[in-house]
């Protein structure tokens, strides 16, 4: 009984580990180490956070069969690159490059972090400004007498 069903399991899951591996054939080992780079660079458009390489969308699927075409065609990588970016966007690059309507991409972390550090040190400073509030000599006499109280039951 466990040797059927180890059976099963195993047909069960060895087509779906099949099915995200592709095989390319190169005419030149140098083709297959421009395709690993570019893939590794291209960002996948339906995952958002994952490259090419990675993801196993059927868009990054047809992207890496376009990518292997263009360079088994003779495209050089600046070619792939900006007929993806004519496609797709400055999206589809991890490090897209400083445009007026990337700019955000650049500056917006390091805006964030100077906001963030002007919050806390305004923050800080109120903090430290607080004033003690002072107590009149009628409330000092009655706060005294309190803890007079205090340390007469401690005893």
């Amino acid at each position: 009984m466990a040797r059927i069903l180890f059976l099963l399991a195993l047909f069960t899951f060895v087509p779906c580990a099949q099915a995200a591996v592709e095989i390319n054939q190169f005419s030149d080992p140098q083709h297959e180490a421009r395709y690993k780079k570019l893939i590794d660079e291209l960002r996948c458009l339906v995952c958002q956070n994952q490259n090419l390489a990675d993801s196993n969308a059927e868009l990054a699927q047809d992207l890496r069969a376009q990518v292997y075409k263009m360079i088994e065609a003779g495209n050089s990588d600046q070619e792939i690159i900006d007929f993806m970016v004519m496609r797709y966007g400055d999206f589809v690059l991890y490090r897209p490059p400083f445009k007026l309507r990337t700019a955000m991409l650049w500056a917006g972390p390091f805006l964030l972090l100077i906001f963030g550090i002007g919050y806390l040190v305004i923050y800080l400073r109120r903090q430290t400004r607080k004033t003690e509030t002072k107590l009149s000599t009628d409330e000092q006499q009655q706060a005294n007498a309190l803890l007079g109280m205090q340390e007469d039951e401690n005893k």
